[in-house]
């Protein structure tokens, strides 16, 4: 295998499975445990109607528990394998592995320092996660390749054929030494990218990524751009997130073309104890056959859902509620990690 024929393969391309961390009392998730289970034996319930379901548990108790759970909810048990590790949190969209693949089919398990979004949490447990998941055979004799480099999953988009999507505010929190010739060639060199496109503007109250990527634009099949936008004046929002709109207006593709864009709905705000909470529908989870969209109780759930249909024509578009999500500032996309066909 050679390094120059590696990628990153699009969220759409075939999947072995999805993986995620289960909430447990350990975790951030205590106080409101028993609301939040609820999205995750959701998730698991509409994730393994499509494939597998990879689920990291804190120990056999936890385990145990999760079991009953998901057969109470009639998700098929051997649609579901189970690795027992310690972890900090569950958003394994950022301490789990980023795949790359070459034509041949070999994979190489890309593991990025993982600093809790910039120090703000501790990280040292899921730092270490995906050497644990390597080590407990959960990936077979996919490669890997530790990188001393911040970065996470859900600051990046692939489109499958070389380019990148990312947005400056999150990567220069990260690396505020480098400039943005080097974070480029960073991300060229280590994701195997041709080309990398950068955002200035877009950001959502309560997200403490640092304006992340998939919390905001969403590449899609032929040459397509799901967005989140903010119609509502009167919105914090509304001018930044139509700056980024603008900024997407002008991006083209390797051909030199627009990409279609899918300006997604903006639901009523939501407030938590005093603190806006961040709905994005952006966050949304493709698996085989299905888009996976979050949906947050607002009127323009359904609205969301069939923009993500038309972005995703050959896919059924599946509602996963994930209000209880928001309250630890994240939502559907943050909890999941994909795995391309063939690696589990």
């Amino acid at each position: 295998m050679t390094d120059s024929t590696l990628r990153l393969p699009a969220e759409w391309e075939p999947q072995a499975a999805v993986l995620i961390a289960w909430p447990h009392a350990g975790t951030d998730w205590a106080e409101r445990l028993a609301e939040v289970e609820t999205t995750y034996v959701a998730l698991a319930a509409a994730i393994t109607r499509f494939q597998r379901l990879i689920v990291v548990v804190a120990d056999a108790e936890l385990r145990t528990h999760v079991e009953r759970q998901l057969d109470a909810a009639g998700v098929p048990a051997d649609q579901v394998r189970f690795v027992e590790l310690p972890y900090d949190d569950t958003w394994l969209r950022d301490s789990g592995p980023i795949t790359l693949k070459d034509a041949a089919g070999h994979f190489q398990l890309t593991d990025f320092r993982f600093t809790g979004w910039g120090g703000k949490f501790d990280a040292e447990r899921d730092d270490a996660l995906i050497a644990g998941l390597v080590k407990a055979g959960v990936f077979g004799a996919a490669g890997h390749a530790r990188i001393d480099w911040a970065l996470e999953g859900g600051g990046i988009e692939s489109d499958g054929g070389g380019t990148v999507l990312t947005t400056w505010k999150c990567l220069k929190q990260r690396h505020p030494e480098q400039t943005r010739e080097q974070m480029t060639a960073m991300l060229r060199q280590s994701l195997h990218a041709d080309r990398v496109l950068w955002l200035d503007h877009g950001y959502l109250e309560g997200d403490d990524t640092d304006a992340h990527i998939d919390t905001l634009a969403r590449f899609a099949p032929g040459d397509r751009i799901v967005f989140q936008a903010c119609d509502d004046r009167a919105d914090p929002h509304h001018d930044e997130l139509q700056r980024m709109a603008g900024e997407l207006a002008v991006l083209c593709n390797v051909k030199g073309e627009p990409y279609e864009l899918f300006p997604l709905p903006w639901a009523r705000p939501i407030v938590d104890e005093g603190r806006r909470l961040a709905a994005s529908y952006a966050n949304y989870l493709i698996v085989n056959g299905a888009v996976l969209i979050p949906a947050y109780g607002d009127p323009a759930d359904n609205e969301a859902a069939a923009v993500v249909a038309k972005a995703h024509p050959e896919r059924e578009v599946v509602q996963v509620p994930c209000r209880p999500l928001i309250w630890q500032n994240g939502s559907l996309h943050c909890i999941t990690m994909q795995l391309p066909a063939g690696l589990a």
